[in-house]
């Protein structure tokens, strides 16, 4: 009963995704038209990168990589910005959730070895706010984006053009707040020696290399998937059982679920009507309420606005806890480590997120007016 406990508690959004796709399932009777739902380049792109990135982390590469930058500072201000940089450039490489997966601990580490147990919280929201808008300026940094890039066909240049500007402001507004709520207390710590194994080291950064190819369309997508799993089962098998497989079934499961929406006129009829008055603000809205992931296949069945959609379930990935599932990873994390500190969380999160949601928003509102 543990055990099966913990598995919903740690599968909360793919048994939601589940549920949805079964429940569609009851409207839209199994056919031939269910095979067309499936976006198998974004569930293969999804894939590679994240069984890389698994390799990766057992060598400890992101540790060590991180460990050098923070050792660089010695005060609390600059090693809670240097965290939250790092957060936010892995976010752009590694996909959001994979990179609190691997720097939160982090953070965790550095605040309590130093005694500045204070700054956990802030830290920890500050880091999933940067994965989550880190994330949104390349195709492969959210799997929102992934999947958006992949099905409207989104040229590389024209997807950074839509992205950057909130993502330069969304850098400066995390910059500025840890300037104003940290204050450069000095920091000492000790941190173990790790050596990087040299030739695993280089051949995972290669198949990153390719991973990172197939998802901007220079080669076909199933020789990244065989290349891969092939070399990983060799080298690393590990890595590939540590895959994140709960995140591709959700994907699998909203598939499903947004192709039946789509085929029930009623409902068509309702998203088409939302989308046509403004994509932007309901695709917003949407993340708040069943999260970007899912908003982004459901709501892409009804338009073909895909640069307002794009920053919509982008800048919709703050606000409420549930509004993305990086912050569930953050949460989890946090509560975990203080778990008498919930209600407290909770509170200092909204306040953050909702602060960064409401200017992002009305930023972008205002960028479309110019």
């Amino acid at each position: 009963m543990v055990a099966i406990k913990e598995f919903v508690k740690k599968n909360t959004v793919m048994l939601i995704a589940f549920a949805a796709a079964t429940l569609s399932c009851v409207f839209v009777p199994f056919d031939k038209e269910y095979l067309g739902y499936f976006d198998f380049k974004t569930l293969t792109c999804l894939f590679c990168v994240l069984a890389v990135v698994c390799a990766l982390k057992n060598i400890k590469f992101f540790y060590t990589l991180a460990k050098k930058v923070v050792q660089k500072f010695k005060n609390a201000r600059m090693s809670v910005l240097a965290l939250v940089y790092i957060t936010f450039i892995g976010s752009m490489l590694i996909a959001n959730d994979m990179a609190l997966l691997t720097f939160l601990p982090l953070g965790y580490f550095v605040l309590s070895e130093t005694g500045k147990e204070k700054y956990m919280a802030f830290t920890f929201i500050m880091q999933n706010i940067a994965a989550n808008l880190g994330g949104m300026l390349t195709p492969f940094g959210n799997p929102q984006n992934l999947y958006l890039y992949n099905k409207f066909h989104i040229p590389n240049l024209e997807f950074i053009q839509i992205m950057v500007i909130p993502f330069m402001l969304s850098i400066a507004m995390i910059t500025v707040c840890c300037m104003i709520f940290v204050k450069p207390e000095p920091l000492t710590m000790k941190y173990d020696i790790v050596r990087l194994p040299r030739a695993k080291t280089v051949l995972y950064l290669v198949l990153f290399a390719l991973s990172i190819i197939i998802v901007f369309r220079w080669i076909p997508y199933w020789i990244g998937l065989i290349v891969i799993t092939i070399v990983l089962l060799i080298a690393d098998r590990s890595a590939l059982k540590k895959v994140d497989y709960p995140l591709l079934f959700t994907f699998v499961f909203f598939f499903i679920f947004a192709g039946n929406v789509a085929r029930i006129d009623i409902v068509k009829e309702f998203f088409s009507t939302l989308m046509d008055k403004s994509t932007l603000l309901f695709s917003i809205l949407s993340c708040q309420v069943m999260s970007n992931v899912p908003s982004a296949i459901l709501l892409s069945q009804f338009t073909e606005n895909y640069t307002d959609l794009l920053l919509g379930v982008n800048i919709g990935g703050v606000g409420t806890l549930i509004s993305s599932l990086a912050s569930l990873i953050t949460f989890r994390e946090y509560t975990k480590h203080n778990p008498g500190h919930t209600r407290y969380y909770i509170k200092v999160f909204s306040v953050y997120s909702f602060l960064f949601l409401i200017v992002l928003t009305a930023f972008a509102f205002a960028l479309k007016f110019l």
